[in-house]
């Protein structure tokens, strides 16, 4: 996916750099992983453990092992699963919890479809290195859960209580808007159905998959501006003008994925529809949503461009451009890609000793106070991005 001097610099920030740091958090004594360390570096060894979080650090070494199959990470990838069945999975009520204490006892029952997606998409990965078939039994009975509780008339309700009952999705809408339905939560389960699909084979997966591509493509695309809105209510009404530039890259590489990998169950039609889509969501990011110094901004709001940059956009829209180059063939994507890599190394990428990626930035390139761990901060955007460059298969 990228020329061959990143991506041997890339390959060394993964396992020299950014593996060593995860693996260092592991918790031997409770099982999982240390889920908190501070901007300064501080590791809350009595922190919450959080279901994305795990989720996401299970998909992490599950794809290091497949990628460099060494053995140690299927044995980290076994050590992060085996917490996440016990602790996270509601034997009683089914879905996954939003976070436990130390001791795996529920802090925070709630069931989200984003906390579930992510849950769905490790352990389909899980599976897909470990052949164990529980591990797709469980990812089997998460899909039908949230097909059974969280699939409506019009996409997917994102937030309930511990026994399915729905609650206001205050988790992932901002103040006053009160969103019921959101593209990132559309997007991850696009993800996760696409890797329990390419595990499995399942034609129901298919199906909703399916499903999914046209809910993107006839409901939340804006085909005038080429962005990806990002908040609406429960008929998937547009509430706001607010894209997140990090959603529409994101997008555009995770749906051409999705439908490379679904291609024998979609229609000529569908195929034609999203891939014309995802190649002008990146041709409208490449025009709008950079400065001049590389780097990915966060947010429009109705014409206001939020600045910040944020470690993950970073992430994303190195992938999303790199792959955009191997399809499309512009070299304008390349160089976007290597400007990407340049500010990532110089900047997001945090030179202390014992420290990961800095989470965000300011419009000065100075880091912003936020965790380097944390519920939403972790190994798989970063990782990922380092993954898919240095993947040969």
């Amino acid at each position: 996916m990228v020329i061959f001097i990143m991506k041997e610099e890339i390959r060394k920030e993964l396992t020299e750099h950014i593996i060593p740091f995860w693996d260092a958090l592991i918790d031997v004594e409770n099982g999982g992983f240390y889920g908190s360390v501070n901007h300064d570096l501080i590791v809350d060894k009595g922190g919450f453990k959080n279901a994305v979080l795990h989720s996401r650090i299970l998909w992490f070494y599950s794809n290091c092992y497949s990628v460099l199959k060494k053995n140690e990470y299927l044995d980290m990838a076994r050590h992060c699963y085996d917490f996440l069945i016990k602790n996270l999975l509601d034997r009683e009520s089914g879905g996954v919890f939003w976070s436990v204490n130390v001791k795996g006892v529920p802090v925070d029952p709630m069931k989200h479809a984003y906390c579930n997606a992510f849950f769905l998409y490790a352990v389909s990965s899980y599976y897909g290195i470990s052949r164990d078939n529980t591990a797709l039994n469980n990812a089997v009975r998460i899909f039908e859960l949230i097909e059974t509780n969280m699939a409506d008339k019009i996409g997917y309700a994102e937030s309930f209580d511990r026994d399915w009952n729905a609650q206001e999705n205050e988790l992932l809408s901002r103040k006053d808007l009160k969103a019921e339905k959101t593209t990132g939560t559309v997007l991850h389960l696009i993800e996760a159905y696409t890797e329990l699909y390419r595990v499995s084979k399942n034609g129901d997966v298919a199906a909703r998959l399916k499903y999914l591509l046209q809910l993107v493509f006839y409901k939340i695309y804006d085909r005038q501006n080429h962005i990806l809105p990002e908040f609406f209510d429960k008929n998937m009404n547009q509430i706001s003008d607010i894209h997140l530039y990090g959603h529409d890259i994101e997008g555009a590489w995770v749906i051409s994925l999705a439908a490379d990998i679904a291609e024998e169950t979609l229609d000529d039609e569908l195929i034609m529809n999203v891939r014309e889509m995802c190649r002008l969501l990146v041709e409208k990011s490449n025009e709008t949503a950079f400065g001049g110094n590389g780097a990915m901004f966060y947010e429009n709001n109705a014409g206001f461009v939020n600045k910040r940059r944020a470690w993950w956009v970073q992430a994303e829209a190195l992938n999303a451009f790199s792959d955009a180059y191997e399809r499309y063939g512009n070299p304008e994507y390349l160089t976007r890609a290597e400007g990407l890599w340049e500010y990532i190394k110089n900047y997001i990428i945090d030179k202390r000793s014992g420290g990961e990626w800095f989470n965000e930035l300011d419009e000065n390139e100075a880091p912003v106070r936020l965790p380097i761990v944390g519920d939403w901060k972790c190994p798989y955007h970063n990782g990922r991005m380092c993954l898919t460059a240095v993947d040969d298969s």
